[in-house]
């Protein structure tokens, strides 16, 4: 071996070493938190105008359909009830509410490594969905989704790096009975993941019930509330602009029970919301304003994440297009205007049209996410795994995304400009004293970790090597990295004797024996 050859192997090897060696947190390329903000697809001068269409909204159209303990509760701070009985709120109301409303809070993990601050334009991923069909990339076959698959997927994104967070992404469908359906959707999220799980519920007594779980695994009421690792989505409002019932019920419990709340507004485009994206925007913004009048007429600064979630139609069809561009530009618009309030916040993207991990589930995912993230909005909700539109939910995209996730937070991230990033030394090192490239410089191999992220299912091999290595496609290197989690990874999150306890007394539908190592096939 000539002496080139062994120098340029000894570079690739202390490079392999280096990539091979972990790193702290605070010096990764990409971690949970950094700030985005930099694509504003509104003009500031906007921001106002829809701020100000949003109160005359709220002011003279209002909502309907309040639930009288809604009515009580905002009447108590200064709302009115009209004669057609819609509840009216006044621009003094809604302005006192923001001012009062809860804002640098922080979403907590089950440990601490996994609590998520949201403040400022801190970007943070994870899931969502009610999908409810499990989509098999290989077979490309279709099945309904169970509670042991909302659990296997808990597991999975447990292991994913660039998945910050975990809300439920998907119906239990093989429970027909709504009090079990939503006390097992939490049950099987939180026993299959140590970050931060989001979840949903239908009735208040649901709500209640799982508190109570909660509390068990907490240690205590007073632990649970001072770390409480569970959120709600609540769809508190059917647009357009009216209160849902049993919603408005879960809300209120959710909030006197400690728990941070999602206030979900989802409007369609040219269906339950205006066709043009404005408008939309003043709707949606609207119905989760008085959302957050509401849940400040309950208890003054309570945790509230300001989610405006309008979704866009192929007006052709009437169909949800997740995937579209109008999308895309629409939910980082709803982030722009929660940095305007200075709210808490998150928004949805990644909702792919395509019903497989293919080039379309790619692109759209890619410049939706990439958009969403870019808008400063706190939490990336329905980043990663879903398709169809929310209706499909696929365990290797979550592999695969995670691969995408990582490297648009990166883009968030951007370029470090300093002393140091620009120093010239390395130049005239190389240049004029040394080999004429940097494989081999010193600062190289020290920042090829620090400023540069590697995928994890990603191709980058040569193509020789690719070929020896089975010319595999990222679906078939996502489905083996997702067998080798589900076969190996099972988190304890609380003690055997902690859970007999919650399986006397609750109904849990997962059997022991599932939750426990086994071959999958």
């Amino acid at each position: 071996m000539s002496q080139n050859r062994s120098s340029r192997m000894g570079g690739r090897n202390a490079r392999k070493a280096k990539r091979a060696s972990a790193l702290p947190e605070n010096m990764k390329p990409v971690r949970p938190g950094l700030e985005g903000g930099l694509y504003k697809p509104l003009n500031e001068s906007d921001l106002p105008r829809i701020h100000e269409a949003v109160l005359q909204v709220l002011e003279t159209i209002g909502l309907g359909q309040a639930i009288p303990s809604c009515i009580e509760a905002c009447i108590a701070v200064g709302c009115t009830v009209a004669e057609n009985g819609r509840l009216l709120f006044p621009r003094q109301v809604v302005e006192d509410s923001l001012k009062k409303a809860g804002r640098n809070i922080t979403l907590y993990g089950a440990i601490p490594k996994h609590d998520i601050q949201l403040s400022g334009k801190r970007v943070y991923f994870g899931t969502a969905g009610a999908a409810v069909h499990i989509v098999d990339p290989i077979s490309r076959e279709y099945r309904e989704s169970t509670v042991a698959d909302l659990y296997d997927i808990a597991r999975l994104c447990d292991t994913l790096e660039h998945i910050h967070f975990f809300q439920r992404s998907m119906v239990c469908r093989d429970l027909e009975d709504i009090r079990e359906m939503d006390f097992n959707t939490c049950y099987a999220s939180i026993s299959g993941t140590k970050k931060h799980v989001g979840t949903s519920f239908s009735f208040p007594d649901n709500v209640d019930e799982a508190l109570r779980m909660l509390h068990l695994i907490a240690g205590s009421e007073k632990a649970w509330r001072e770390r409480p690792f569970v959120s709600m989505s609540v769809c508190h409002v059917v647009p357009p602009l009216k209160f849902a019932e049993e919603a408005s019920a879960c809300l209120e419990a959710g909030v006197r029970g400690g728990m941070p709340v999602l206030l979900l507004s989802a409007g369609q485009a040219g269906a339950t919301s205006p066709a043009t994206l404005a408008r939309c925007v003043v709707q949606s913004v609207a119905e989760v304003l008085a959302g957050l009048v509401y849940v400040n007429a309950i208890k003054e600064g309570a945790p509230a994440i300001f989610g405006t979630w309008p979704f866009v139609s192929d007006l052709r069809t009437g169909s949800m297009s997740g995937g579209s561009g109008e999308q895309a530009v629409l939910m980082a618009a709803c982030g722009q205007m929660a940095q305007f309030y200075n709210l808490p916040s998150g928004i949805a993207a990644g909702m792919t049209d395509s019903k497989i991990p293919d080039a379309q589930s790619g692109y759209e995912k890619g410049y939706t996410v990439s958009l969403a993230g870019h808008s400063g909005a706190n939490l990336i909700y329905e980043s990663a795994g879903m398709h169809a539109s929310l209706l499909g939910c696929c365990l290797e995209s979550y592999v695969i995304d995670n691969d995408m996730l990582g490297a648009i937070n990166r883009t968030v991230r951007g370029i470090e400009v300093s002393a140091e990033t620009l120093s010239l030394e390395p130049i005239r090192d190389v240049c004029l004293d040394g080999p004429g490239h940097y494989l081999g410089h010193e600062q190289t191999l020290s920042r090829m970790q620090s400023d540069y992220l590697y995928p994890l299912v990603g191709d980058r091999e040569n193509i020789n090597n690719w070929i020896e290595q089975g010319s595999t496609d990222v679906i078939q290197r996502a489905h083996i990295k997702v067998k080798e989690i589900l076969e190996n990874h099972f988190p304890k999150n609380w003690s055997e004797e902690t859970d007999q306890i919650i399986r006397e007394q609750f109904p849990v539908r997962i059997p022991r024996n599932r939750m426990q190592p086994r071959n999958i096939s």
